[in-house]
């Protein structure tokens, strides 16, 4: 593993995240139980396996500077300080959230599940921005 392997790794598990979110949400909106089921056991999966990889890199490596200045790191912060807050509350709102889902406890899912769900994929999202910002965007990527 090299210190760019990781952080692509992490895109990838968020972007996949992001697109169960959004199939699981359709699936549950057209009635579609069990598959909504499986996306959202698949979403928390794919983002333990994120959340493993992600302090595995930084245990790793520590952290990776935004190369950027001005406005472009005023809205990098921006973003990064509002998925940093979001992303630490995900982590009870999802476990909870399943946990209620599984036991079939549908009102009280449904429930929470209205503010997990923005959130989490408020979170998936701008993780894969923030690699972005901080990989792929710098002027020497070539990108």
């Amino acid at each position: 593993m090299t210190a760019t392997t990781l952080p692509a790794l992490n895109a990838v598990l968020n972007m996949t995240a992001a697109i169960l979110l959004l199939v699981g949400h359709r699936m549950m909106k057209k009635g579609r139980i069990d598959l909504h089921r499986k996306c959202m056991i698949g979403t928390f999966a794919v983002s333990c396996l994120f959340l493993i990889s992600y302090l595995t890199y930084h245990s790793l490596y520590g952290s990776q500077s935004f190369w950027g200045d001005g406005w472009l790191r005023v809205g990098y912060l921006v973003i990064l300080g509002t998925h940093s807050v979001c992303a630490a509350a995900i982590v009870p709102l999802a476990i909870v959230t399943l946990m209620r889902g599984l036991k079939r406890d549908d009102k009280r899912h449904a429930t929470i599940a209205r503010w997990t769900y923005p959130i989490w994929v408020y979170v998936s999202v701008t993780g894969v921005a923030i690699y972005l910002m901080l990989y792929q965007l710098k002027p020497d990527s070539g990108f």
